[in-house]
């Protein structure tokens, strides 16, 4: 007594039962009932029709084997040092007290606003006002020219 499985639904076909289809390229299909069959000469997707084997599989149902929960590894916690600060030092900067951590953050932003507006002072000497001659030349060369002579005439 063989019992076979159906190519579509993946359900057991039991001697007597089922269906025989053969394509014209030699290939045996055996099918549990028509509907199966039908299912397939219609080019139906068995993983998207709910009743068949696929389907329960894929959508995870009725696995009664696998009720305990994998166990998820937590993640562990450890210190390193990053690049340009060892760990002591980053030990010590977390052990200190904010008062202190705040007055070196507001040197710190003071430094840079100081060094920032000494960039621009040195900027502003580069860049100096041109001398009174050049200004003058500038002028010169503007001249107000005559404004063109009203066209006489309208549309046509």
């Amino acid at each position: 007594m063989k019992i076979e499985l159906c190519n579509f639904s993946g359900h057991k076909i039991y001697p007597g039962h089922g269906k025989r289809y053969v394509r014209i390229d030699g290939k045996v299909f055996n099918f549990l009932d028509s509907k199966a069959a039908a299912l397939f000469l219609a080019k139906k997707n068995p993983r998207k029709i709910s009743w068949t084997v696929l389907y329960r599989r894929k959508h995870k149902k009725g696995i009664q084997e696998e009720i305990t929960k994998k166990r998820t590894r937590r993640t562990q916690k450890f210190q390193r040092a990053i690049t340009g600060a060892s760990l002591a030092d980053i030990m010590a900067k977390r052990n200190q007290k904010p008062e202190v951590r705040k007055a070196q953050r507001d040197q710190a932003i003071r430094a840079a606003k100081e060094k920032k507006k000494a960039k621009e002072t040195v900027k502003k000497q580069a860049k100096a006002p041109p001398s009174k001659k050049e200004k003058k030349k500038a002028e010169k060369a503007i001249k107000p020219t005559k404004a063109a002579a009203p066209k006489v005439g309208g549309k046509r």
